[in-house]
């Protein structure tokens, strides 16, 4: 397991790079250049610039998150060609500087979703929320608090410019069936797969956040069946999964740990935190501590570390602590992400321990640490 965190760039994070070194385990950066728009062009020179700026720091950049898909690929749009055609440009300019996995999602119009980004919790702390009953109203009240929420940093899936056209990208939607939805998603990844099978880099779709349709718009990648309909529907080794305990969390009915048994094999990189999950179905995210919230984290910890999984993890979201949300952008704070860092490396740490005790007690050895 390859510990990573969430980095939005210079002038884009409160939090450095000289900060992120300073916790123990990371080892990579997940990073995208967050100022493009979907469907943009990503020059190979700015690429370039941010990878080795990353890199200078001792940090991988093997995982990109958020190179955002255009509408018209989502709608099924003549267009849509021509934007694919953008999209494995920036693939093969991706490969060239290490790139292995892309963190991406299909959700229509809105990205994550959440109708208050610093509900308080008990222990004084605050983290995004989402109230089921908000969403049956006008969701410009949600997409004006969520841009007005982020302040002057960037939220991938919320681009102001975006979305002033809301009323126009619904009636854009208005046909687009779950069908519909699914088909144009295996035509976008069936026209990427010669392209990442040449340059070596997986396509990681992460699931739908929350995991049920909202404000009419269909939500296909939201459960275990979902996710097998999708990976035997295009069934090529650069197709995969981005396993998001959060967003697959949402849904109680889901379990967590069958899925990454089943998909072990096409999970290339886990997002990994814990939602707390109210009796009405509202929910809110919550520590990554064991009873804090619905999930079982060691427990995927631990099913991860069975299937022997070789790949990417974050700590994902986090409360803000100690009065961040005045600077942080929301859900990305520095210290409950950190906490949640070493929580997973215990995790994973103690499993490792018993697995070399293990060896050594079969082995005719029965001692451990140095002599």
């Amino acid at each position: 397991m390859k510990m990573t965190w969430r980095w939005y760039g210079e002038g884009n994070d409160n939090i450095t790079l000289d900060q992120i070194r300073q916790i123990p385990g990371v080892s990579g950066i997940v990073w995208s250049l967050h100022h493009k728009t979907a469907g943009e062009v990503w020059e190979a020179s700015e690429i370039l610039a941010e990878a080795e700026h990353i890199k200078s720091k001792g940090f991988s950049v093997a995982v990109v998150e958020s190179v955002n898909v255009h509408d018209d690929i989502k709608i099924g749009l003549p267009s849509r060609d021509r934007y694919i055609e953008i999209y494995a440009d920036t693939i093969r300019k991706l490969a060239a500087v290490g790139v292995e996995v892309i963190c991406y999602n299909f959700m229509p119009i809105f990205d994550w979703t959440r109708t208050n980004l610093y509900y308080p919790l008990p222990d004084g702390s605050n983290a995004l929320f989402y109230e089921k009953a908000s969403i049956a109203t006008d969701p410009h009240e949600m997409a004006e608090m969520i841009i007005r929420g982020g302040g002057n940093f960037t939220i991938p899936g919320w681009e102001p410019d975006r979305l002033s056209r809301l009323d126009e990208l619904f009636a854009a939607y208005a046909d687009v069936t779950e069908e519909k939805l699914f088909d144009n998603l295996v035509y976008f990844l069936n026209k990427l797969m010669p392209v990442c099978e040449e340059c070596g880099i997986k396509m990681a779709i992460h699931p739908d956040d929350p995991a049920w349709p909202i404000f009419g718009l269909p939500r296909i990648v939201r459960s275990q069946d979902t996710i097998r309909r999708l990976l035997n529907a295009v069934d090529h080794p650069h197709n995969g999964l981005t396993f998001c305990s959060g967003s697959l969390g949402t849904n109680p009915q889901n379990d967590l740990p069958s899925i990454i048994s089943e998909f072990k094999d096409r999970i290339y990189f886990a997002h990994l935190r814990n939602v707390k999950i109210f009796d009405n179905g509202d929910f809110v995210e919550v520590s990554h501590k064991l009873g804090d919230g619905n999930v079982n984290l060691p427990e995927l910890v631990r099913v991860l570390h069975e299937n022997g999984y070789e790949g990417y993890v974050r700590p994902d979201h986090g409360r803000h602590l100690w009065g961040e949300e005045a600077h942080c952008r929301p859900g990305y704070g520095l210290y409950d992400r950190a906490f949640g860092v070493m929580y997973l490396l215990g995790a994973w740490d103690g499993l490792e321990n018993a697995k070399q005790r293990a060896a050594q007690m079969q082995g005719g050895e029965v001692s451990v640490g140095a002599e």
